[in-house]
């Protein structure tokens, strides 16, 4: 799959272990761009204050990331 920018933004929902969409795709099928968005994405909504709730604090978001490196992160 080529890797252009509304190819990450359309695909940044897929997960390392193939549980994301729109196409399900898993481990390196999916190309880089498109592992390494979902972090950022992720990290920018956990430490960003919501109408719903406070932001968390780095080392919070930090420990989530890791808790899901290796099903929804690469």
């Amino acid at each position: 799959m080529q890797e252009g920018t509304s190819d990450v933004i359309l695909n940044h929902h897929e997960q390392w272990d193939g549980n994301g969409y729109p196409h399900g795709l898993r481990g390196e099928d999916i190309p880089l761009g498109m592992r390494i968005f979902p972090i950022t994405d992720n990290w920018v909504a956990l430490c960003s204050d919501r109408t719903y709730r406070k932001a968390w604090p780095k080392q919070k978001a930090i420990a989530d990331v890791k808790e899901n490196a290796g099903t929804k992160f690469d």
